[in-house]
This record gives C-alpha cells, structure tokens and sequence, in this order.
C-alpha cells in the first residue's frame, strides 16, 4: 500500500505529488487534512514507495486518499469518482468557482466566497466549507479563527456547473460582524434612507413571521394592541386557537373542500402555533432540525423510540 496513518482509526487526506523529488518522502506534501465533523483533526504521516510513481504525470495532482490505520489502502473507485467531479465544474480562467453557503434548515444565505479545486475537495472530505481568498492566495475553512464552522450536509453545482452550493449547519453567526448571515443589506430600506441593521436579515415568510412575532413579544406591554400581543399574553386563549384551527384544516379533507381553503387553515395552524413556540422561546429552525434528523429514520421507528424513552 502507498499510504498509511497514524494515530486514529480513518480520515481523509489530500496529498499533492511533486514531479521532481526524489526520495519517497518528498514526493509528498500533505496539502489538506480533515476528519468528519464529529471527530478531531490530528496529525498524520504519510509515506509513499516506489519514486517511479512520482514522475507520473496522470499522478501530478490532487486526489483523494483514504487512509487508516487498521487499512492502509486507499480507495480507488471513491477517488475516481471525486475527481470526475472536480473535473466537470466549470472553473474560470483563474480555477475559480462561486461558493454560495446555505443554512440546511432556514434556506438563509449566509455568505458568498470563492472555491477552487482543492477548496471544494477539502470541502468534500472534511465536510467543512472551505472556500480560496484571493487575496491572500490560499485556502481557508469558515471557523478556523471564530470555530464557527459551517457543517456541510451537501454539495450542490447549478445546471452549468460553475456556481457551488455548501448547503450546511452553522456553529454560530457566519459573518464577521455577528451577524446570523453576511446578507443584512436591503436594498428597498436604503433607498428609503433607512439605517442597516445587522439584524435585519434576508428571511423567507416563515422566519419574517416568526420575526414579527418575536418584535409584537418584545413590546407586547406596550405601544397599540393586536391580535398577536393579545395571544402572547394569554396562554389559554392560544391553546383553544391552536386546537380550533387544526380541527379546521382537518375538516378541509373530511367535507372536500378547495385546495385554497386547506391552504388557508393551514397557515392559521402555522401562525398560532409559532406564536406558542415564541412564548416558549424555542426556534422554528430547531423544529425544522428535528425534522431533518427524522429524514432517515421511518414513522414507525420514531414513534416506537419515544415509547422506549417513556
């Protein structure tokens, strides 16, 4: 085998050989390494034998190697795979992509950046997004300074493969300010000459919702009355809404009515049950985390797991 690792049962590297060394040491430099996000990165030793290899020009680039150290093998088909990958992106004339990273659960954007091949590599293999600064000509992985990681779920590439999607989960805010995203801008408010603010972000309806309810929260002692305040400050009354409104979007389906109804009762449902998830400071975006946890387990499973843990 030409690799081996030391240290810790497996992780990924990247190795890069050099056409011009001479001893098995030397040609290889270890470009890039990263284990999953659950696990921690350490150190590794790399050794190749057979110097011929060095001076092979279908070997003078990046690929992928598995390494571990109960199998020090690498995986061939694997790497195979992400190569033809790599390859098919349609990097610019300086092997540059855009990077676009998306938080799994909300949809929010949370930055834009710039990858190159080993950047999206690395990104595949360390499940950390990885993106190339032009202006210090190197890589970088969101969180090496702030451990604000963005853990990548998956990769996307648009329809003309030169744009990259790092659909993730944030360890916390991703932009440089604070900010939750590096989207906080809007247009419309400039040009109505009103201030930016970090918190103003750009949400789709649902987290607009639940920011409206969290303001009418903030203020439900003061300033004019509304419904919303009204089931803020009575629980009973948010209860009996929530029940009456599921009963509703249920009789949808029982009586035959029109999609827009259902459509319509819904949203009630929604609503009133966001508000309650406010009064209980929980987060939609911890709801919809469940929910994607639940993707891989079925119905049944579930449902028996919560009768154990009873």
């Amino acid at each position: 085998s030409y690799f081996y690792g030391i240290g810790f049962d497996s992780y990924w590297a990247w190795a890069r050989y050099l056409p011009t060394s001479t001893s098995p040491l030397d040609c290889v430099i270890l470009r890039r390494m990263a284990v999953s996000y659950s696990q921690c990165v350490q150190s590794l030793k790399v050794s190749l034998t057979g110097s011929d290899r060095c001076r092979d020009n279908d070997m003078k680039r990046n690929c992928l190697v598995f390494a571990s150290s109960t199998e020090s093998n690498s995986n061939p088909v694997l790497q195979s795979k992400v190569d033809r990958l790599l390859d098919s992106v349609k990097w610019d004339n300086k092997g540059l992509a855009v990077a676009i990273a998306q938080n799994v659960d909300t949809g929010a954007i949370l930055m834009q950046g710039f990858a190159n091949r080993d950047a999206l590599a690395t990104t595949i293999s360390s499940r950390k997004a990885t993106f190339y600064s032009r202006s210090r000509s190197t890589l970088w992985t969101k969180g090496e300074t702030s451990q604000n990681f963005i853990n990548v779920q998956d990769i996307f590439l648009d329809c003309d493969r030169d744009s990259i999607i790092y659909l993730g989960k944030p360890d916390g805010p991703t932009c440089h300010t604070g900010s939750e995203t590096c989207y906080y801008t809007s247009v419309l408010d400039a040009l109505k000459d009103q201030p930016v603010q970090g918190n103003n972000l750009a949400m789709t309806t649902l987290y607009s919702l639940e920011s409206t309810i969290s303001q009418r929260k903030a203020a439900s002692k003061n300033g004019k009355p509304s419904w919303t305040k009204r089931l803020l400050l009575d629980s009973k009354l948010l209860c009996s809404k929530i029940r009456e409104e599921a009963d509703e979007l249920c009789r949808t389906l029982e009586e035959n009515e029109d999609n827009s109804r259902t459509a319509s009762e819904m949203a009630d449902v929604l609503y009133h049950a966001m508000v309650l998830l406010a009064l209980k400071d929980v987060k939609a975006e911890e709801v919809l985390e469940v929910l994607r946890k639940r993707f891989s387990q079925s119905g049944i499973e579930e449902k028996r797991s919560r009768v154990s843990e009873n």
